[in-house]
């Protein structure tokens, strides 16, 4: 899967290279119009490619979640959160330029363990 830039002599004009990560990913639109979920195709420093249940409109500001492969003190779940504006899009993947982003834990299921009282 490949976006194609239109009108450009130079289809590369990338400043930081891409790594081939294909991992988990929610995507939404501040407005609340639109929210998804994909997958990574590749990622950098700078920009995310990515596929999308649709065409998602150039220009605008959006918030994507990632699942990192890696994890916190090697128990705890983390998610990479970045915000940017999405720079192209076709029906099924888009590519967005990073403008901030932020490491989270992400949220575990609940265990409840129960002690019994000979066990205190």
């Amino acid at each position: 899967m490949r976006l194609q830039l239109e009108n450009s002599s130079n289809p590369d004009r990338r400043n930081t290279d891409r790594f081939p990560l294909e991992n988990a990913l929610r995507y939404r639109l501040p407005d609340g119009n639109q929210a998804g979920t994909g997958q990574t195709l590749n990622m950098s420093s700078g920009g995310i490619l990515f596929t999308a249940d649709s065409r998602l409109p150039i220009g605008q500001q959006i918030e994507v979640s990632v699942e990192w492969p890696a994890q916190l003190n090697a128990r705890c779940g983390l998610k990479l959160v970045a915000s940017g504006k999405i720079v192209r899009s076709s029906s099924d993947a888009a590519a967005v330029r990073i403008e901030k982003y932020d490491f989270r834990t992400r949220a575990t299921a609940k265990v409840t363990v129960e002690a019994s009282a000979s066990a205190l």
